[in-house]
């Protein structure tokens, strides 16, 4: 696996490479700190936690069965099985709840926000209907169930102050997004009846006003997070603005489908990929003070894109980088020169803690279902 940083649109410098673990297929890094969770085919059901600066194993945990996915944040480290999922500690990595007998998740689907003050973990609340659990990290109690859609739940995202989460049925048609921690409804956006697709990737950016949804077509679709008010002057008495007065009036009276397919919004930006049928990710980010679409491809390739905040529209391709070429290393040379920082393990994920730079960490054993072991040499040197 390998890390990269894009410092511009036109620089992406490798920051990590690591041929050591064969078939990894889960590589989840804690923002940009030195901590990193590995999960590979050889081993599905065991979770490697490393440095990888130092190139040294924190530590590891095993599970009774594969591990589908990683969340974590500064507070909580999620590891999601098909029937269960378990809530870690980052700070000591104790385990702190099991979630047993979830409806199957073969997917592995669920969302943490990362936000560590408001820890909410989303997960299906079953395998037949669009029901989202919403789980709070902190106080290791379930907030609410929301019924979001007919069909199973194909996309979960929540935005970065964990106060709204989107959502995505395996239709792929609607997507629903959602006040937190109360469940409310708060916008709904369509993006095509034509046919049903596969969700693969679903993200805010990080000032929530957009949301975007891509999937296996070519049309990656951005959506902006606005109540429209009609603040305009009362109109003349005319023909069409007495019609439309009627057919406002109207919805009113319509089934509930009928007048929400017509309230729905549509899509503020689009992007046209030269691919299809590919998996992709996509992020909206702001380098260099612009805001830019990414989207990842599972050929190798990043497309940066710009968007235009006010008029939306079809997005730029700006850059192209190819991710499976040799990239720039960018290993920090001046930290290998310098004696290492007496910081904990905790203090590198919290940045700010108070937890002693020497702390006791676990041994091997038994943490319900699951195993782990933790060196204290690695944990204490982070």
């Amino acid at each position: 696996y390998r890390l990269f940083s894009l410092s511009s649109v036109e620089q992406l410098d490798q920051v990590h490479e690591s041929n050591e673990i064969p078939d990894v297929y889960i590589v989840e890094r804690l923002f940009s700190s030195s901590l990193v969770v590995v999960v590979s085919h050889a081993k599905p059901q065991q979770m490697n936690v490393y440095h990888f600066k130092k190139g040294t194993e924190i530590c590891n945990y095993s599970y009774s069965s594969n591990i589908l996915s990683i969340r974590l944040n500064r507070q909580r480290l999620i590891v999601c099985l098909e029937e269960s999922i378990y809530i870690h500690n980052i700070k000591d990595m104790k385990l702190l709840k099991t979630i047993l007998d979830t409806p199957p998740n073969t997917t592995g689907l669920c969302a943490l926000s990362i936000n560590h003050a408001n820890s909410y973990l989303a997960y299906p609340g079953s395998a037949t209907s669009g029901e989202i659990v919403l789980y709070d990290g902190n106080t290791l109690k379930t907030a609410c169930t929301i019924p979001a859609h007919d069909g199973p739940l194909a996309a979960l995202t929540f935005n970065s102050t964990g106060s709204k989460l989107a959502s995505a049925s395996e239709k792929g048609t609607v997507i629903r997004v959602f006040s937190i921690p109360g469940g409310q409804k708060l916008y709904e956006f369509r993006r095509g009846m034509k046919r049903y697709v596969n969700i693969s990737s679903l993200v805010f950016s990080m000032d929530s006003q957009f949301l975007c949804a891509s999937s296996n077509t070519e049309t990656v679709h951005i959506f902006k997070l606005e109540h429209l008010t009609d603040s305009r002057p009362e109109e003349p008495p005319t023909w069409s603005g007495y019609m439309g007065k009627m057919f406002q009036a109207a919805t009113n009276y319509l089934p509930a489908q009928v007048s929400g397919m017509m309230n729905q919004d549509r899509a503020f930006a689009t992007v046209r990929l030269n691919i299809s049928g590919q998996r992709n990710i996509c992020a909206l980010s702001t380098i260099q003070k612009l805001p830019r679409l990414l989207v990842t491809t599972s050929d190798g390739h990043l497309y940066i894109y710009n968007l235009d905040p006010q008029d939306g529209g079809e997005c730029v391709l700006i850059k192209k980088h190819s991710l499976l070429g040799s990239g720039k290393t960018e290993e920090n040379k001046e930290n290998d020169l310098q004696p290492p920082l007496p910081q904990s393990y905790a203090a590198t994920v919290a940045r700010q803690s108070t937890v002693p730079s020497t702390s006791t960490m676990p041994g091997k054993g038994q943490v319900g279902p699951s195993s782990g072991r933790c060196t204290k040499a690695s944990w204490s040197s982070l």
